[in-house]
């Protein structure tokens, strides 16, 4: 047989097709254009109105269709993060996904005690610290505003205890621009000084506009920050179907999207060509519980919805959310709802993905949850990898070889099976497929114990490339700054 050259099909999810998707993109420059919006911080509109948009009563703008047009041509169409180190981990390109936690919860599930309780910064360091040890996990994220660091301060102190408790890159809240200088201050300290850190980011703003199409000043001063300093940042809003947004779908996408593209203009004007996330966050505020859905399948359809738009018209890189579930507990409700985003994101190719470790509709953080969904996002990564179908994958000859071999031979001590079965195969480490005799002399944990035993193993064995002495000085006199 010759040597096949055959490239591997990768299975990919499509929810809109081109018509479908140019009707929403209509849609939200026509909001822009007739609608408007409202703009709250005065450099910001006098920005606005140099570029072409008509501002009324104030502060009210409206924005003609080649504004928003020549910001999308404008931005860039892939770039990269770096982890701490000065490695390029995270290339955003059309085809790349990277997973990552989530911020700003209330509460989280104690290993120890495994009951729920108010978050505290050393929350935000273990987190950080699993994310660091686990393989699936790209980036992190606070996970929690925690009640043991000055209010004025959260997101500073969020940030450093980030810093010394991974090296991997970090997506991060601040408040305003006062508290995302330190921030920024602190990622530049740790790159090695400014000039290194524009080459090689590795942090990403995550901030939030208010829907419907309320831009208030202090989100305005984080977005030009970012743009003027050439930081990665996503804006998405609260456009949530029934909430903040029209209770259908492509109604609430338009919002969304109008909302977002607005940020992007403002974003190129303050700083052309500075990398910008494309991120409305569609999901659904449940009408029987009034709750923002983190385990919904609509959010899952947005999403690859948008993904369909990125490919046929932005091409801009996006953020979107996964491994995350309305469930108050680790059980089958959270591992369902968690797979379902997470494959669903992954076969959509949406490029940065947060939330992961998310219970009880973002409300709470999980431990479990994350450790969790990082097995879920290996075993999503296999099937979205495909098939490879060549020489050594048909293995024609080991077929010959063992079917013609003495009698009892088998594929199982074959030196081709031992060749390849780490490869050929997902192993999980989590899900149990031992027989039902093992698994009870071995205690008949349930995945969420094995779960809590793998993070407690983790927070405990895994060591964090420690900074150096003159960062961490640096970290502190920061923090230390009024």
């Amino acid at each position: 047989m010759q040597p096949l050259d055959i490239e591997t099909f990768k299975p990919r999810l499509k929810t809109l097709g081109k018509e479908q998707a140019w009707a929403i993109h209509s849609a939200a420059l026509e909001i822009l254009a007739k609608t408007g919006f409202k703009m709250e911080h005065p450099k910001v509109l006098e920005m606005l109105q140099g570029a072409g948009c008509t501002v009324e009563n104030e502060n009210w703008v409206t924005m003609p269709a080649y504004v928003a047009e020549e910001a999308i041509k404008s931005a860039p169409k892939q770039y990269a993060l770096y982890d701490q180190q000065g490695n390029k981990t995270m290339p955003l390109t059309n085809d790349n996904f990277f997973y990552g936690t989530g911020s700003d919860t209330i509460f989280t599930h104690d290993l120890e005690t495994r009951k729920r309780r108010r978050t505290v910064i050393k929350d935000t360091g273990n987190f950080a610290r699993i994310v660091d040890a686990l393989p699936n996990m790209d980036f992190s994220m606070s996970m929690g505003n925690p009640t043991d660091v000055p209010i004025e301060n959260i997101y500073v102190h969020a940030f450093a205890e980030m810093i010394r408790n991974s090296n991997k890159p970090i997506s991060f809240i601040a408040d305003s621009g006062k508290d995302m200088k330190k921030i920024y201050d602190m990622a530049c300290l740790v790159a090695g000084g400014e000039d290194e850190f524009q080459k090689k980011p590795f942090i990403l703003n995550y901030s939030e506009v208010i829907s419907p199409l309320k831009f208030p000043e202090n989100v305005m001063e984080k977005l030009v920050f970012c743009a003027e300093k050439k930081i990665p940042i996503c804006l998405p809003s609260g456009c949530n179907a029934g909430g903040g947004g029209p209770i259908t779908l492509a109604g609430a996408m338009a919002l969304g999207i109008a909302e977002n593209l607005a940020g992007l203009v403002i974003h190129q004007l303050a700083g052309k060509g500075s990398p910008f996330l494309f991120a409305p966050n569609v999901s659904v505020l449940d009408m029987k519980h009034t709750v923002v859905s983190y385990g919904c399948t609509e959010w899952s359809l947005t999403q690859a919805a948008l993904a369909d738009m990125r490919d046929e018209i932005y091409q801009i890189p996006i953020w979107s959310f996964a491994g995350a579930t309305d469930s108050k507990v680790i059980d089958a409700q959270a591992g369902a709802e968690g797979m379902l985003s997470i494959i669903t994101s992954m076969l959509s190719r949406c490029n940065i993905i947060h939330d992961v470790g998310y219970i009880e509709f973002g409300n709470a953080s999980s431990l479990e949850m994350l450790v969790m969904a990082d097995e879920l996002v290996g075993m999503s990564r296999f099937f979205t990898e495909g098939i490879p179908v060549n020489k050594e994958t048909l293995a024609l000859d080991i077929i010959e070889r063992v079917a013609k071999g003495p009698e009892g031979s088998m594929f199982l001590s074959d030196p081709h099976t031992f060749e390849h079965f780490k490869t050929a195969h997902f192993l999980p480490e989590l899900m149990d497929r031992a027989r039902y005799e093992s698994w009870e002399k071995k205690g008949k944990k349930d995945l969420a114990m094995r779960c809590n035993e793998k993070a407690r193993r983790l927070l405990k064995e895994h060591k964090v490339i420690p900074k150096s002495k003159e960062v961490e000085t640096g970290i502190d006199k920061i923090l230390n700054t009024k």
